[in-house]
């Protein structure tokens, strides 16, 4: 059914714009007549764009994602039907976007199609792992508390992928000031300073002498070596494009000191709470996994955990083929495995989930409280030595003059 966005004004002489379903565009008018409100401008929203048999959406953004599950959940839970209820969401969204992407769902629902079909042919905006959850419900008949459960982890992912973008932000910030203080003081006050020395004639310290080749380099060769780093920078973002240079970052990331671990930590609490969530929504635990497996970003960890998926389709257990991967911290582990003795996989999985998470939080803010200082300390140390660099010609100064 063709939708048609509108300008109107109700009773009062407000005006007011929204979007309605119709058949044609005098229907649509009809509909907001009998609404109360007098259109003055209606536009046909123009169909998506097809490729093949499968239209192309736009992405949805982890909170877009998370509020419009939520107010599904919360009306297909207070007994709407499914049709409505996406109707619903679709009015009350604020983003056209948005709108748009749940009017075109909510056609293929009403042509006949499953729900998590429907989803599944806008796979940018909703990952397999949505489907597949929401495919879970419909089977079960609890879809309003699977979809409940569902915005309660993407907004718990969120939140978590947000705590460590903000625990990032002050030493980038950092970091970027010292660069750019350090390059202020080399290009352009070293150079007027140490000016005055080089006219006088008089023999320079190798501190002094060799920041002025370092400010001179920096002089001439600046434009150029910014550029350099631009280009490498670009070299580096086309190899993660290459699927063997990228494994080759991921392998060797995974074995950096701190970072490796932080990585692994992350790594290994996404791959638990996607499989918490999979796993009460009755999903297969072989399917679970495959799908919790592609959640994970890291490719070398991926791999690995496809090869659990493997070990437990040939009849292993989940904790044997964690275990052997290598990649699963001892404590979960041991959770996993009293979970699935006792068979309350799920709730142990989302214990020990929430358990790494914390674990993890507290490990980024010992790495970024260890960060800061060292920042600090470092910067400290190149102003000294220029300083240093300047100061020692005018005490060699002030000798000669006595």
């Amino acid at each position: 059914m063709p939708t048609f966005d509108y300008r109107a004004e109700n009773a009062r002489g407000r005006r007011c714009k929204g979007r309605v379903e119709a058949d044609n565009p005098r229907h649509a008018r009809q509909l907001l007549r009998e609404r109360g409100l007098l259109p003055s401008e209606l536009h046909e929203v123009k169909a998506q764009r097809t490729l093949g048999a499968r239209p192309v959406g736009g992405r949805l953004s982890p909170a877009d994602l998370a509020l419009l599950t939520l107010q599904l959940s919360t009306l297909i839970q207070a007994g709407l039907p499914l049709e409505e209820a996406l109707g619903a969401v679709a009015q009350q969204s604020q983003k056209r976007r948005v709108a748009s992407l749940l009017s075109a769902v909510r056609g293929r629902v009403m042509e006949g199609h499953a729900l998590a079909t429907a989803l599944a042919a806008f796979p940018q905006a909703f990952p397999e792992l949505f489907c597949a959850t929401v495919a879970a419900g419909e089977q079960s008949g609890h879809l309003g508390l699977v979809l409940e459960q569902l915005a309660a982890y993407t907004q718990a992912r969120q939140a978590s992928r947000q705590r460590i973008q903000l625990a990032l932000v002050y030493p980038l910030i950092l970091m970027l000031a010292c660069v750019a203080i350090v390059a202020f003081l080399l290009g352009y006050v070293v150079p007027d300073v140490v000016k005055i020395f080089v006219d006088s004639g008089q023999s320079l310290p190798w501190l002094t002498e060799a920041l002025i080749v370092l400010s001179d380099g920096l002089r001439r060769y600046g434009l150029s070596l910014l550029g350099l780093l631009v280009g490498l920078l670009g070299l580096w973002r086309w190899s993660l494009r290459q699927p063997a240079w990228r494994l080759r970052w991921h392998r060797l990331l995974l074995k950096l000191p701190v970072l490796g671990e932080v990585l692994r930590a992350m790594e290994a609490a996404r791959f638990a709470s996607t499989l918490a969530i999979l796993s009460k929504s009755a999903v297969p635990l072989v399917d679970a996994l495959r799908i919790a497996a592609q959640v994970i970003g890291n490719l070398t960890i991926r791999a690995r955990m496809a090869d659990v998926a493997r070990s437990v389709r040939e009849g292993g257990t989940l904790t044997r083929g964690l275990e052997l991967g290598g990649d699963i911290p001892p404590l979960m582990l041991h959770m996993i495995a009293s979970g699935e003795r006792a068979g309350e996989l799920d709730s142990m999985l989302a214990r020990a989930a929430e358990q790494q998470e914390a674990s993890l939080a507290a490990r980024i803010a010992l790495v970024v409280s260890l960060f800061e200082p060292a920042m600090l300390v470092l910067m400290g140390g190149v102003v000294l030595l220029i300083v240093m660099a300047i100061l020692l010609p005018i005490l060699s100064l002030n000798q000669l003059v006595n």
